[in-house]
């Protein structure tokens, strides 16, 4: 079964799931082993390789989704993104990286890099001639984020993508906020896709995985370094990211619907003093976005008018998010992220980049939209 033929919601259900059902179970079992029998002239079959049967069927599941040939699920989004960036850079290339980004592989990227040897070139997502200038003949690859975190930017994404293959470049993106719901980089000429599955893949704050996508041949190397580096996914949580896969279409839908329905209210409130979601007609962003995707995603930023006090005095007045650093899941969650996804930042990376200590992050969940808008309202008023 492929997107070809069937809708998104139905490739959420079904994609990977074997026809007949193994041993009759409708759910794929879980096949905790870590080691198989050879068959003659087979491989090995070894859990630190990401080849065994569940591995490989939520693997499968993963490509299907993100309209790929292969994928390699990992233990996290952060050994998704390191693994893919070693498959592709060697000690002495350079790496050109657009836009802000998330505060984990900032520093894997403004840190780590110098120490493994790798050259990085910030430059401006939506500004191609920073991409020229930062050229060079050791640049062998591009990273950006489909959408970026925290402030909700959509770049030049498929300039980004023109340009690399017009340089023979390898292009990496992170493809977390949007999901292959709303987007498929693969299919704007995206080389690698990388995911926190962490978060709205798996929808349900209770598990640790990430995954990267794209051709079978890219892809045996990413899980070669995996191998490697020893970063594979447990089965059982490959098991969990199954499950939560199969409603991803619907709960994508419903945070949707309710964080565009927040955006307007809270752009439209007096205490509000700027939002950022690219679903507002207002955004910078907001005709790429729609050109682009096929939803605005379920993030939101915004400041309150107060700054630094009001933003505190909000967080502690709301009742249904919890204040937590994470996203995607099915609970609304809200966290400033200077003291949370971007704390690993200097005050003045993050003050250039636009991360003031007031900006207020908002993961929004599948409550009833109603709820959620009545209770910034009181929270606002308090």
């Amino acid at each position: 079964m492929t997107a070809d033929n069937v809708r998104f919601e139905t490739l959420a259900v079904h994609a990977a799931e074997p026809r007949p059902a193994r041993d009759r179970s409708v759910v794929f079992p879980i096949y905790q082993g870590t080691v198989y029998e050879i068959e003659p002239g087979g491989g090995v079959d070894y859990l630190r390789y990401s080849n065994t049967p569940t591995q490989t069927y939520v693997q499968d599941k993963l490509a299907a989704l993100e309209g790929a040939e292969a994928a390699v699920a990992t233990a996290s989004g952060m050994a998704a993104i390191s693994t893919a960036l070693h498959s592709v850079l060697a000690t002495g290339d350079r790496i050109i990286v657009a836009g802000n980004i998330y505060g984990g592989t900032h520093a894997l990227l403004a840190e780590e890099a110098r120490r493994i040897g790798w050259g990085v070139d910030f430059v401006d997502a939506y500004d191609p001639a920073t991409w020229e200038a930062a050229l060079r003949p050791e640049t062998k690859a591009v990273y950006v984020e489909s959408i970026t975190n925290p402030l909700i930017r959509v770049g030049d994404l498929v300039g980004l993508a023109a340009f690399a293959r017009e340089h023979g470049l390898t292009s990496l993106i992170d493809n977390t906020f949007p999901t292959p719901m709303l987007f498929r980089p693969h299919t704007v000429g995206y080389d690698l896709v990388c995911h926190s599955a962490t978060k709205a893949l798996n929808g349900h704050s209770d598990l640790v995985a990430g995954v990267v996508t794209g051709s079978a041949e890219r892809i045996e190397r990413v899980r070669h370094h995996l191998m490697l580096f020893g970063g594979s996914l447990d089965p059982h949580t490959a098991f969990l990211l199954a499950r939560g896969l199969k409603t991803l279409a619907v709960r994508v839908k419903a945070q949707n619907e309710n964080a565009l329905a927040l955006a307007r209210f809270l752009e439209g409130h007096n205490a509000i003093a700027e939002v950022h979601y690219p679903g507002l007609e207002s955004h910078p962003d907001h005709a790429r976005a729609v050109e682009l995707f096929a939803g605005f995603g379920s993030m939101l930023a915004f400041r309150p008018a107060g700054g630094l006090e009001a933003a505190e005095r909000l967080l502690k007045a709301l009742t249904i998010p919890y204040s937590a650093a994470s996203l995607g899941g099915v609970e609304s969650l809200v966290t400033r992220p200077a003291i949370s996804s971007h704390a690993k930042m200097t005050a003045e990376e993050r003050a250039a980049a636009g991360i003031g200590d007031d900006l207020i992050r908002f993961s929004t969940g599948i409550e009833a939209t109603e709820d959620l808008v009545d209770d910034f309202g009181r929270a606002l008023s308090d």
